[in-house]
Parts: structure tokens; C-alpha cells; sequence
């Protein structure tokens, strides 16, 4: 059986392989205010476990699938078990291939979510946001003091 492969820059990557797809809640800043968002993200197989194991996490649900259910016809098909109003998530693909690769290198993390299964039991929490337009500013007084002597040879 022939596999296609889905992405030119990727070649090791096809139709079949597994990944694990997550919504997460982030947020927008726009004008001071905060806007809710429900992004699409693939999640890394060391993200999953993490995640599996109770940790706060801004992830909804997460849900198993082919790469060939959501790379079809060279367009990305979120999947139906995600709401409408959901969006992918920045560099989706290039984030994809990264997860994939995750898994490939470590096949066990499979057993977690079966492929087209979903978890909803995760400890979704807000209460660290996830901005996803935040802009870290280093203002001078952020800088480390150092002594006098730190860079002198003696």
C-alpha cells in the first residue's frame, strides 16, 4: 500500500499518522479588554501525558485523529467533534508535523486517547490565561544588578 505523504517539506509524514488535537481556551487582548478564543492545536505526546496526569491546562478536550482526517484535499478540515466557532491555531501545520513526530518517536503515548476518541476529562482551568497577543516590553530596571567586580580578571 502506498502512503502519500501530506507535506513536501516532510516527507517521513503521511495520511496515517496519529496525532492528538486539542481545544484550548486562550485569549486576545484588544484595546485593554480580554477576548475569550477557542483555538485548535495540536498537542506533543510529552504535553499529553503532562496533561493526563492532572495539571491545570487551558485545553478543553482533546481529541485523537489520522492526519488524513484533517489534511484532505490540500485544506484543513477541523474536525466535527470541535465547536464552529473554533480556529486553528498560529503555524498549525508546522506545529502538526512537530507533534506527529512525537508520537513517532514514542508510539506508547498512543494508548492514551484511542485513534477517534475523544477526553473531555481534563483539568481545564483559566486561571492563568493564555494571552495570545501578549507583548513582553523589557524595561531597564527588569535588568539583573550585577557588582562592580563581575567581569573583572584579576
Amino acid at each position: 500500500m502506498a502512503t502519500t505523504t501530506l507535506f513536501p517539506n516532510a516527507p517521513d509524514i503521511c495520511a496515517d499518522d496519529y496525532c492528538v488535537f486539542g481545544l484550548a481556551t486562550c485569549f486576545v487582548k484588544d484595546e485593554g479588554e480580554y477576548r475569550q478564543v477557542e483555538v485548535v492545536e495540536p498537542i506533543p505526546s510529552a504535553a499529553l501525558e503532562a496533561i493526563l496526569k492532572g495539571i491545570p491546562t487551558s485545553y478543553q478536550m482533546a481529541c485523537a485523529k489520522s492526519l488524513g482526517e484533517v489534511f484532505s484535499n490540500e485544506s484543513v478540515q477541523i474536525p466535527a467533534e470541535f465547536p464552529q466557532r473554533a480556529q486553528l491555531c498560529d503555524n498549525f501545520a508546522e506545529r502538526v508535523v512537530a507533534a506527529v513526530r512525537t508520537y513517532k518517536s514514542r508510539p506508547e503515548a498512543k494508548a492514551h486517547i484511542p485513534l477517534g476518541t475523544v477526553r473531555n476529562d481534563l483539568n481545564h482551568s483559566l486561571e492563568r490565561k493564555r494571552v495570545l497577543n501578549a507583548i513582553n516590553v523589557v524595561r531597564p530596571e527588569d535588568n539583573v544588578k550585577q557588582h562592580t567586580y563581575t567581569h573583572k580578571t584579576f
